[in-house]
């Protein structure tokens, strides 16, 4: 997007005016030094520096032009040079000091007048250059005269006045007839968008001064406007044949060529330029492109950063009225994610040229803020203006899209296509389909802006992100690949054929390409902490960990360095040191950054205590009320914590902030649905549907609805309906399924639940299937294989080994269950859960290993009433009496319903002779529930104490 919005900046804005005779210049006399009577030492110095200036050596004239004033401040000739020579150089405060001071010192004022109204004008006093008494018209010479009435225009043009601007011209025509006013015109013209008048007044300016490079390159810029490239470039280069050093015609030229994927030839052009004006921001820029086209990212970087570099320093006020410098820095700090940066800039320009290309930028930036509204008033402005604009239209369909209103951006993206069908406008209606829950059709999108252009990146990188969460690896693997054979130095494309890579189970080809990715770019965040990853899994974790460190001291805010250093943590095991990290990660997180956060109310879940996750949740409210995760996050805590009115009113917060997001919309009903809000729940439905009328988990969360409430008659229509909207995907089959299970029919049910596995095989599909096999007489027999056969071809599916592994344990099948388990820890250590039923098959094995395990999982979950409860009765059988009772006393007061926890602390405390409490705790035991896991082994114990 950056190079686009560029080169359409490049065609649009007006020249830069803001060094002597860049844009419209002054007589040859007005710039001529003044020789230097006076002190001998001092005249050398002054000839030395006037000879320095000369071969344009800024900085040596201007350091002996100051051991000249050392030696006698009175210099005059000295302080007019010195003035001249720090206005070339950009230093326009400092010039402006150096004039006054030659005034002040008795020079004649048509020596400094026209010098002195551009010091003035770079530093954005526009209103000084009409107004100031010094500037004054009177007593000047008529040539004199009519050059500073140029400089009168240009102010009156930057402040918006172009009847002011056009009148100073014609007077300053009137007493020197001359093409310098022609081309002033011109510039005044393009500002106003009269193309006409400003191709007419380039003819003017040519007929007067067919060798004036100035001329030539004012038609060039008139050409580019009117889209006569061929033209354009035509006249920039007669410019650059009559006066070499012409800037505004090589920057010209540089961006046309680009255009032209001339990109050697750009390149040759921005070297001239380099030398030419080393401290030129666009030719920065410019190098930040071609960089970015050769893949070579670190040095955009760089050339982006010596854009801010170079502009940032510069008082606002002194650019105000400069549209390319305020667009260069507001895009140059865009490029390099500074989006606070970015926005005054882009504002100024926003206020200063209307639609342009800068409401496009702003746009992105509102709707990365999360204001779609903003966004939405720019682009419907700008297209007002600029109603073919294909890149605009398609930055309003994502604004569309945020709002929920999909029909609206499904018209724009059509008329985009219809505009431009090209890669570019490809590539965004594939991630606007993506982002709003459409992965195919994103991926046929994608892949058909790829097959247009092999060169587009952003197409490229999402597309291998989708394939990867589709899991279609190999696919994945191959464009990550074709990418970096194309641009092998992008460290950024390096890091993803790593990740691509070790999706495929390639650990060390990864590795290798993750090495590669930070010896081209230190820097490359994603590249480091997926090397720590590597190392924590093949078990370097004080490696991973060094490398963290230095990650975080390099820059102690480092929040992801921070996130991983808590993952480090929880591998080893340590819950108090994941807690410590992601504190200080959250502590250093900006406003907008809100993972560690979520993070922590998730380590607090896991570990059972929902009552701890409110205080993080407190914190992220405070700063982000109206973020969606954290209303969510709040949303499944008050839940836990049984408080469904709060749970409600956060919900209903929610549906308001989300819109008509389907997606998100289908997570808040599903949430209502677990308040038991069934009303809350079709609302958000009826949102969802508002916005996507076919998005198919709102439409089948509708029909669970209606299944829910018993209207089993509407809830079979509303899954047929799906299952025809969409006869190649599950969840049609599977409603079908649930209504056939709720009509008691489980022969209908389970031929349903093989249909949908059969068209679209899924976790889901596949434990629907094995619950319901699970069901039938011989259910283990029956349904454990679906499982172990679908483990075995998605060896990673966590949610669909777990089950396996806990129908495994439900069905006696104890060897077996166990196997599933530890590959469920080896998958994810830190999963307390998982260690606690293997705690829990261990100690049905008799393995003395369960108490180790049990201790493991308590130190994930030390609050979970369940995990204490395993840990105390593991203790137990190893011998442990003392830890045993003090651990099932504490799950005993977490959960005093739960008859296992109850008959367990019986047992213990039966063997240490307190036998009365032991009676009172499996009699409550038993009385509270007729069946539980141990209820015969209560039993018994209740006929030994009696």
């Amino acid at each position: 997007m950056t190079s686009l919005l560029y080169r359409a900046a490049v065609r649009w804005l007006p020249p830069l005016a803001l060094a002597a005779g860049l844009a419209h210049g002054w007589p040859a006399w007005a710039t001529a030094p003044v020789a230097a009577p006076g002190n001998t030492q001092a005249a050398r110095y002054y000839e030395d520096a006037l000879s320095r200036y000369d071969k344009r050596d800024l900085a040596g004239a201007i350091l002996q032009l100051k051991n000249a004033l050392q030696i006698d401040r009175n210099l005059l000739q000295v302080h007019v040079l010195l003035g001249q020579a720090l206005l070339a150089q950009g230093d326009a405060a400092a010039a402006e000091v150096s004039f006054s001071e030659a005034l002040r010192l008795g020079v004649d004022r048509a020596e400094v007048v026209v010098p002195l109204a551009q010091a003035l004008m770079a530093q954005g006093k526009q209103a000084d250059v009409l107004n100031q008494p010094r500037l004054a018209l009177a007593g000047l010479r008529p040539p004199v005269q009519a050059a500073l009435l140029l400089q009168r225009a240009a102010a009156a043009s930057d402040l918006g006045d172009g009847v002011q601007a056009l009148r100073a011209i014609e007077q300053s025509r009137a007493l020197v007839p001359s093409a310098d006013a022609w081309v002033a015109e011109v510039a005044v013209r393009l500002r106003a968008r009269q193309l006409a008048e400003a191709g007419a007044a380039a003819d003017r300016a040519l007929a007067l001064a067919p060798t004036a490079a100035a001329a030539h390159y004012q038609k060039g810029a008139v050409l580019q406007l009117q889209g006569d490239l061929a033209g354009a470039l035509a006249a920039h280069e007669r410019a650059l044949q009559l006066d070499p050093a012409h800037i505004e015609a090589r920057v010209a030229r540089i961006g046309l060529r680009l255009d032209q994927q001339r990109d050697a030839d750009a390149r040759a052009d921005l070297v001239e330029l380099q030398r030419l004006s080393p401290r030129e921001p666009r030719g920065a820029y410019l190098r930040a492109l071609l960089a970015e086209r050769a893949g070579d990212l670190p040095a955009a970087h760089t050339a982006l950063r010596q854009v801010t570099d170079l502009i940032d320093p510069v008082p606002l006020d002194y650019i105000r009225h400069r549209p390319q410098l305020l667009m260069l820095n507001g895009l140059a700090h865009f490029g390099l994610g500074e989006r606070e940066k970015a926005k005054p800039y882009l504002e100024l320009l926003q206020r200063l040229q209307g639609a342009s290309p800068a409401s496009k930028l702003l746009a992105q930036i509102h709707l990365d803020e999360g204001n779609t509204d903003r966004a939405v008033l720019l682009l419907e402005a700008h297209l007002k203006a600029q109603p073919a604009d294909a890149q605009a239209m398609t930055l309003l369909a994502g604004a569309q899209m945020a709002r929920g209103q999909h029909a609206r951006a499904a018209e724009l993206m059509q008329a985009a296509l219809a505009v431009q069908d090209n890669a570019e406008v490809r590539t965004a209606l594939g991630l606007s389909l993506l982002g709003s829950g459409q992965p195919a059709g994103a991926v046929a999108e994608l892949e058909a802006a790829l097959k247009k252009d092999p060169r587009q990146l952003r197409a490229a990188v999402s597309l291998v992100g989708l394939y990867l969460r589709e899991r279609q690896d190999a696919k994945a693997l191959a464009l990550a690949e074709s990418l970096v054979r194309q641009q092998p130095r992008q460290a950024g494309l390096l890091n993803l054929l790593g990740t691509a890579r070790l999706r495929s189970g390639q650990a060390d080809a990864a590795r290798q390409a993750f090495e590669q990715a930070v010896q081209l770019d230190a820097r490359l965040m994603p590249a480091q902490i997926n090397l720590a990853r590597l190392d924590a899994q093949a078990g370097r974790l004080d490696a991973a960990a060094k490398r963290l460190a230095e990650l975080i001291g390099r820059e102690e805010r480092n929040v992801d360095a921070m996130l991983e250093m808590a993952a480090l943590a929880r591998r080893q095991q340590r819950p108090a040191e994941v807690q410590r990290w992601l504190e200080k990660a959250a502590a250093a997180a900006p406003a907008a950054e809100v993972r560690p956060g979520l993070a922590l109310v998730d380590l607090h879940l896991q570990a059972g205590r929902p009552d701890a996750a409110l205080e993080p949740l407190r914190k992220l409210g405070a700063k982000a009320p109206q973020n969606l995760a954290v209303l969510l996050a709040d949303a499944r805590v008050r839940l836990l914590l049984a408080d469904t009115a709060a749970a409600r009113n956060t919900l209903a917060t929610a549906t308001r902030v989300a819109n008509f997001d389907a997606p998100v919309q289908v997570e808040i009903a599903s949430l209502q649905l677990a308040a038991g809000h069934p009303e809350g729940a079709d609302y958000s439905l009826q949102k969802a549907l508002s916005g996507q009328p076919d998005h198919l988990p709102a439409l089948a969360l509708q029909a669970e609805l209606s299944l829910r409430r018993g209207e089993l008659a509407q809830a079979e229509q509303q899954a047929r309906a799906i299952t025809q909207k969409a006869p190649r995907r599950a969840i049609g089959y599977s409603l079908q399924a649930d209504v056939a299970m709720a009509r008691r029919q489980p022969a209908a049910a389970l031929e349903l639940y093989r249909r949908a596995h059969q068209t679209e095989p899924s976790t889901d599909t596949a434990i629907r299937l094995f619950s319901a096999l699970g069901s039938q007489p011989d259910g283990a027999r029956l349904a454990l294989p679906v499982l172990e056969q679908w483990v075995k071809v998605q060896p990673q599916d966590l949610a669909a080994r777990r089950a396996l592994a806990d129908g495994q344990a439900r069905a006696g099948r104890y060897a077996a269950a166990r196997a599933s388990y530890e590959s469920l820890v080896q998958q994810a250590p830190a999963d307390g859960r998982a260690l606690n039923n293997l705690a829990n098959v261990l100690l049905k094995l008799n393995d003395p290993g369960a108490l180790a395990v049990a201790e493991r999982a308590l130190a994930l979950r030390p609050t979970d009433a369940d995990v204490i409860d395993t840990a105390g009765w593991a203790a137990f059988r190893a011998g442990q009496a003392d830890r045993a009772l003090q651990l099932l006393r504490d799950a005993r007061l977490r959960a005093p319903d739960n008859p296992d926890i109850r008959f367990h602390l019986a047992t213990v405390l039966a063997q240490g002779g307190r036998r009365a409490e032991a009676r009172d705790e499996v009699e409550a035991a038993l009385k509270a529930h007729a069946a539980f896991d141990s209820v015969a082994q209560a039993q018994a114990l209740r006929e030994s104490l009696q």
